[in-house]
């Protein structure tokens, strides 16, 4: 059996599979040499975030419990790229690893899951919604402190399994991972309501720095706009330090070549929500993200994350 030119890398969740399946069919489009069957192989890898479905990430060690294991694969050379949800990643890679390449990304919005109920305020009062995300329910409990707030780990189809049995009223879910597995359920919630998470809706693809011949294939399936995008976005979240421990939404839309920022910092009870934008050119991403980092930074203060 001739052996494979390209190991991915990848949790093993239907979606992170899909997302893996999309990357090795941009990849075989975009290369010849990939295009040959079983070229390129897909190794899923249990994650310690896939392990842990008992409480909430931020609890257990922050968010980059799904990639820890798939980065140590990648330096060990098990694997010759990684293919992540770009939301799970932490803001900078471990030394020797690199950021290689970004899909197009998806609709970065969150979906509301309630059933018939298609807006947040006409959930009823005291209504239970379930989510592991602490800026879904900082931003929830800003618009709705009435709501209860119960931790909803899993898979995307295990949690509107839980809800569709009546678990919860509503859960909340991104719209890209639903589009991508195919599951038009749930109804978008407004930027102005939720604003997404840095990274939603954005697949990357990470790489050994040494491997020029793995990041030379990657170079080829590279999108540009959404890479300027999601740099903006880190550049804001390394400033405010951010990981799944903190509230913090961030989110950049690339129009011809003007690039529009919007981010937020919330206290974990939804008590205070500080907003802030950017308008700029794609040249000045990280610029861009850095000083509306040190602006929430600035106007939160001393201890804003404090629960």
């Amino acid at each position: 059996m001739t052996s494979p030119l390209l190991r991915l890398g990848t949790r093993g969740s239907p979606l992170a599979l899909t997302q893996t399946g999309l990357v090795r069919d941009a990849l075989a489009r975009s290369v010849p040499t990939l295009s040959a069957p079983g070229a390129i192989e897909i190794v899923p890898i249990r994650t310690t975030g896939d392990v842990i479905q008992d409480r909430p990430l931020s609890e257990a060690g922050g968010k980059g419990l799904f990639v820890k294991e798939i980065e140590e694969a990648l330096l060990a050379g098990r694997i010759d790229a990684a293919v992540h949800s770009m939301k799970d990643m932490p803001t900078a890679q471990p030394p020797g690893l690199t950021i290689s390449a970004f899909l197009p990304r998806e609709d970065a919005r969150d979906v509301l899951i309630a059933g018939d109920l298609e807006r947040i305020d006409a959930l009823p009062r005291g209504a239970i919604v379930g989510t592991s995300a602490l800026r879904r329910k900082a931003l929830l409990l800003h618009r709705r402190p009435d709501l209860q707030i119960v931790t909803f780990r899993g898979n995307v189809e295990t949690r509107l399994a839980k809800r569709a049995a009546g678990t919860v009223h509503a859960t909340i879910l991104a719209l890209a991972g639903l589009k991508r597995l195919g599951r038009p359920v749930g109804t978008p919630i407004p930027e102005a309501e939720m604003l997404p998470a840095v990274g939603q809706g954005a697949v990357c693809i990470e790489a050994r720095t040494d491997d020029a011949r793995t990041r030379g294939w990657l170079a080829t399936i590279d999108h540009e706009a959404t890479a300027v995008c999601v740099r903006a976005e880190h550049a804001m979240l390394v400033v405010l330090d951010g990981s799944c421990r903190t509230p913090i939404a961030g989110h950049a839309i690339l129009t011809d070549g003007a690039l529009h920022l919007r981010a937020l910092i919330a206290r974990p009870d939804g008590s205070t929500v500080i907003e802030t934008e950017r308008h700029g050119s794609a040249t000045d991403a990280a610029a861009m993200g850095r000083d509306a980092g040190e602006e929430l930074k600035r106007r939160g203060g001393p201890g804003f994350f404090a629960d």
